[in-house]
């Protein structure tokens, strides 16, 4: 049975947003579903950030992202074995994949896109950062359980990935 919800995964290429988005690939999306890569990028100065700032980039397609001109055209590093993953997802499961950029904080930008995206659910990556460091450097996933407005998985574990 189809939800069509829109499924979001906040994905900086980190061993853990990697195992975020396998994860929501193989557990939570369904036929029918939209899943949103979101990328929230520090890179301030990219000529990008000053045509995008406030709304992020425009849904960017699946198989237009995997173009390498769109990925440099927005700074963003492709990842083979994630793209590999969501066209299979798309495939297999029928899931509509779209990339977002952002610039700016990623907990502040990740809060934003559940409300411009209007996502059912967002899942992110947990890097395990110890008390001292949480409390000292604070954590983008325990920022977001806080603050966004619909429900927040937080994806634990160790990965096992390709390099």
């Amino acid at each position: 049975m189809s939800r069509n919800q829109i499924v979001g995964v906040g994905m900086d290429y980190s061993p853990m947003s990697k195992l975020a988005v396998r994860w929501a690939v193989e557990n939570f999306v369904n036929i029918g579903d939209r899943f949103v890569v979101i990328h929230v990028s520090s890179k301030f100065d990219h000529p990008q950030k000053n045509l995008w700032e406030n709304s992020g980039s425009p849904l960017i397609p699946l198989d237009e992202f995997k173009e390498m001109n769109v990925s440099k055209h927005y700074g963003v590093n492709k990842d083979q074995e994630i793209l590999d993953m969501l066209d299979t997802a798309s495939k297999t499961r029928k899931v509509i994949v779209f990339f977002k950029i952002y610039w700016g904080d990623p907990r502040l930008k990740l809060c934003e896109a559940v409300e411009d995206l209007k996502l059912n659910s967002l899942v992110v990556g947990s890097r395990g950062l110890g008390v001292l460091k949480r409390v000292l450097l604070g954590s983008v996933s325990d920022y977001i359980v806080t603050h966004a407005t619909c429900p927040v998985t937080v994806v634990k574990g160790s990965l096992k990935l390709k390099s």
